[in-house]
């Protein structure tokens, strides 16, 4: 520990005369603290098991000492309280500014039980030599103050902590932990390398490709003295564990008691690992948590909820056998016919409207029906009585999938937005307008549409100085003249490589279309079309805005794909922002289930402005939250920033203060007139009051409208809809 021994000749305390046992000075790690105000920071490394490793280990280790004698008062008899809580965030703040750490809960967990044996052992330390003679007896007469230790320690608290270990009941507990302690039959041999640390200094002496030691090799490693022989009860357990691994699984070994806890014949407490040292938990280990025996009450609230589904199966196997009758009835007979293209709806793709009908019936969602022959979900048939759906707005969080889905594990509703899903018949409804065109010939259409003319909203009949939406009307009459007419036709809209990052295709539905015309609930595809308006005719040929401005794609970052793939979400968002060469602002539309909402990130300085049009936090989304702050964190580690030590920690989150919708549809109109109006303003910061050009309370419906003329016109111009 030569920087162990390095740190504390830095941080030596003043001389003080009045104890002539000190010998070295305390330990405060002085050299971190003259680093950090340089701004350099230090690697650490994890293994397998997330246990701490690596040529830094030893020095977070100390230091973490040290800033738990400064902030943590020796009076906390125990490391749960609540009221360390704030004590506990300057921990990890403290450490978050001088070491490359992910800001995780499971490094923050890890780091803060590391920090409470750190308190342990130093109340440990303080009572030994202070408070108990050569023999380990506590002493009768009072001891003196620690002067060396005036930094840490006030009077006051010395006192407080004299009392405490004085009390009969905790002398009573020391001596049964001293007793338990004083001979051990295996004694622990590597000081205080620990098994993490053990364990990486075998595999690099034997240059291995495990990545991890079972726990009996490590517990064997561990008692091998500084002569290298193994004592011959010691090689016994070894042998046994060994026996014991050839005939007991992993399942068993996890369920039960490990291998290394059956040879020692000693009970397995949970939350550890025998042999494996501090950090390593069932969960870390087997990849999944050990099970425990269930309560009395959880055993009788799973047998309501059993109880509870088998009514629930009960009403839906008649209600299939109802709807089976009824639906073979409809069936054509054409041998091209599918048992999945049902004649209650129309053929092709259509916009719909989902239920539920436990525990009340209720609409939860809208997507898109597919109904097409011989249509697959997840490559294998349909079940009876179900169409395969596409899932685009979640309008109740809590809901449940009719059947889960077995291939992505999938169960809520919201966490299936962007898939497909099967759906029972009598739960989804069509647009009644899609219907009704759907069974129309399209000559039949453009007859009663010339006969009839299109009604205008009362807001925009064409009166003096009123505001009237050609292009949207230019566009519907367009769309009602074409196949476009039909349920199902699409348009396809190629995203060139720069938009994204990637070359990809948007596909575009007549219920996209009409989500404009009827100013609905926006989809995926309507947003990243007026991103490619925006790119096309103000980003093209202009390559101050081009370079000053990116934008992410929600397809590949939604609420659905941090839940299911978080690594591919930060992968592709690391990926984007390791494209910028100078500071450059991404905008990402992100969808949180049911909600449109503007992040703006500047990589670079660190800054995610958070613009939402419905005044809530962006501590309501933590998913979304932690896949910003982790990607900007694995990006600054890419390109090897050296960061300021007022960044090193934290990102900087900015709520902007910008209009606000007054219903639940606008979000999405609301997130395309940020983005244009960001672009124009061509700027990377944007004020936290927004800016003053477009400050509002709230945009007007005409502000919107103008937004939905710039889309329809687009698609006029760009002629994805002719006739």
């Amino acid at each position: 520990m030569a920087s162990d021994q390095e740190n504390s000749q830095d941080a030596n305390a003043p001389d003080d005369t009045s104890e002539k046992e000190i010998t070295r000075g305390i330990t405060i790690m002085k050299s971190i603290i003259r680093d950090r105000d340089k701004a350099v920071t230090y690697n650490v490394n994890w293994n397998a098991d997330n246990q701490l490793i690596g040529s830094n280990a030893a020095k977070l280790a100390s230091y973490i000492g040290t800033l738990v004698r400064m902030h943590i008062p020796i009076t906390a008899t125990r490391w749960s309280n609540k009221e360390l809580g704030s004590a506990k965030d300057k921990i990890w703040t403290e450490i978050l500014r001088s070491f490359n750490i992910e800001d995780t809960t499971i490094r923050k967990k890890y780091i803060l039980q590391l920090a409470g044996k750190r308190h342990r052992g130093w109340r440990t330390f303080l009572t030994n030599k202070y408070l108990k003679d050569k023999e380990i007896f506590f002493v009768e007469y009072d001891p003196e103050y620690p002067v060396k230790y005036a930094i840490f320690i006030t009077e006051e608290e010395w006192v407080a902590f004299v009392a405490q270990r004085r009390d009969e009941n905790f002398k009573k507990v020391s001596a049964t932990n001293r007793e338990r302690a004083s001979n051990p039959t295996y004694a622990y041999k590597k000081g205080r390398l620990g098994y993490a640390r053990l364990e990486e200094k075998i595999l690099d002496e034997t240059k291995s490709d495990a990545t991890s030691l079972p726990p009996h090799v490590l517990w064997k490693e561990a008692r091998v003295g500084k002569d290298g022989t193994v004592r011959d009860d010691v090689q016994h357990i070894y042998d046994e564990c060994e026996t014991l691994s050839q005939s007991i699984s992993t399942a068993e070994d996890q369920e039960n008691r490990s291998v290394l806890s059956r040879a020692l014949n000693v009970p397995e407490y949970p939350g550890r690992v025998r042999g494996k040292g501090h950090g390593c938990t069932p969960t870390s280990l087997y990849k999944n948590p050990r099970r425990r025996n269930p309560s009395n009450q959880e055993v009788m609230e799973t047998l309501q909820a059993l109880q509870a589904q088998v009514l629930q199966l009960q009403k839906d196997n008649e209600r299939y056998r109802c709807m089976e009758k009824c639906s073979s009835q409809l069936k054509e007979t054409s041998e091209k016919a599918s048992i999945n293209c049902q004649n209650k709806f129309p053929e092709g793709i259509s916009s719909c409207q989902l239920y539920l009908s436990s525990p009340t019936y209720r609409l939860v969602g809208k997507g898109k029906v597919h109904n097409t022959s011989g249509d697959l979900l997840h490559h294998r048939p349909l079940p009876d009585g179900h169409l395969k759906v596409s899932v685009d707005v979640v309008l109740d969080k809590d809901a449940l999938l009719p059947i889960p889905d077995i291939v992505s594990e999938t169960t809520l509703l919201r966490d299936a937005i962007g898939s497909f899903v099967a759906w029972p018949l009598d739960l989804i409804f069509i647009d009644d307008e899609v219907f009704a065109q759907g069974s129309q010939q399209l000559s039949q259409k453009i007859g009663s549409r010339q006969k009839n003319k299109r009604d205008l909203p009362v807001t925009y009949l064409p009166k003096k100085g009123a505001f009237v939406p050609r292009y949207q009307i230019s566009l519907e009459t367009l769309v009602d003249s074409s196949d476009m007419a039909t349920a199902g036709a699409i348009r396809l809209l190629d995203m060139e490589e720069d938009i994204f990052g990637y070359s990809c295709t948007e596909t575009i539905g007549k219920e996209d279309l009409e989500h404009i015309f009827r100013h609905q609930e926006l989809g995926v595809g309507v947003i990243h079309t007026y991103i490619r308006f925006l790119y096309d005719n103000f980003m093209r040929g202009n390559d101050q805005l081009s370079n000053r401005f990116r934008f992410v794609s929600s397809s590949l970052v939604n609420k659905a794909l941090i839940c299911r793939e978080p690594d591919s979400c930060r992968e592709y968002l690391v990926k984007r922002f390791m494209a910028s060469s100078t500071n450059n602002l991404y905008l990402w539309p992100y969808n949180s289930g049911c909600h449109w909402l503007l992040l703006a990130i500047d990589p670079l300085k660190e800054v995610v402005y958070f613009l939402n049009s419905i005044d809530g936090e962006w501590t309501n989304y933590p998913d979304m939250k932690q896949l910003v702050d982790t990607s900007i964190k694995v990006f600054r580690s890419q390109r090897q920033a050296r960061v300021p030590r007022t960044k090193s920690s934290n990102i900087t989150w900015i709520k902007v203060q910008c209009p606000l919708q007054r219903n639940g549809i606008d979000c999405g109109y609301f997130v395309m007139r940020f983005m244009r109006e960001i672009i124009n303003m061509n700027q990377i910061e944007i004020p936290i009051t927004y800016f003053d050009e477009y400050k509002c309370a709230h945009y007007t419906r005409l502000q919107l409208e103008q937004i939905k003329e710039e889309l329809c016109q687009y698609f006029i111009e760009k002629r994805l809809i002719s006739i």
